[in-house]
């Protein structure tokens, strides 16, 4: 019953799971719940369906394999796109949510999304510029000390630029040397 107003049945009785675990059900008696005066739950809720009506499936979406079902209503703003969407799927087809596998498949397709989106970038006519959208040009500018102190993270901020900018400097030392043998290799 999945999505719907109903309680799923319990797979022992009360009086069996008490009798099994010491202690259990010590909070059903409402004097012994010091909220109990402010737990209503009789007022009405203005909702006028049992189960919402489910929103249309235009593209094939994700789906727990916890769950018989899609949900009622689901986002469409970030459809799965490139070969991050297939990491997702396979995320989704292969692993519970239970399971680490499936979050740190989510994780790498986060980060495949990310370089397909730093990728696509370069056929735009405004390619990404690492130096203005990490903030390196604000760093001297805006009270460049007085921002680094008291901070929490003060022994990691040396490796704030190996991060930021080490990738790029990576691969435009693999560009530079392709484009070299390149060369090399048109002049043989």
């Amino acid at each position: 019953m999945p999505y719907t107003a109903q309680k799923p049945p319990l797979p022992e009785t009360p009086e069996q799971l008490r009798a099994r675990i010491p202690g259990w059900g010590a909070d059903l008696d409402p004097a012994d719940r010091p909220s109990y005066p402010r737990e209503v739950r009789d007022l009405p809720t203005g909702a006028h369906w049992e189960l919402p009506e489910q929103q249309p499936e235009e593209r094939p979406r994700e789906r727990s394999v916890e769950h018989a079902r899609l949900t009622p209503v689901f986002g469409t703003s970030a459809p799965l796109k490139g070969l991050s969407g297939v990491v997702r799927r396979f995320a989704y087809e292969r692993f519970s949510e239970g399971r680490a596998a499936h979050w740190l498949l989510l994780v790498a397709g986060d980060r495949v999304d990310a370089v397909e989106s730093h990728l696509k970038s370069f056929t735009t006519l405004r390619p990404d510029n690492p130096v203005t959208e990490t903030g390196v040009l604000a760093e001297a500018s805006h009270h460049p000390f007085a921002s680094r102190t008291g901070r929490v993270d003060v022994r990691h901020q040396i490796l704030d630029p190996v991060i930021v900018a080490g990738p790029w400097f990576v691969a435009g030392f693999v560009f530079y040397r392709g484009v070299r043998a390149v060369a090399r290799r048109a002049r043989m």
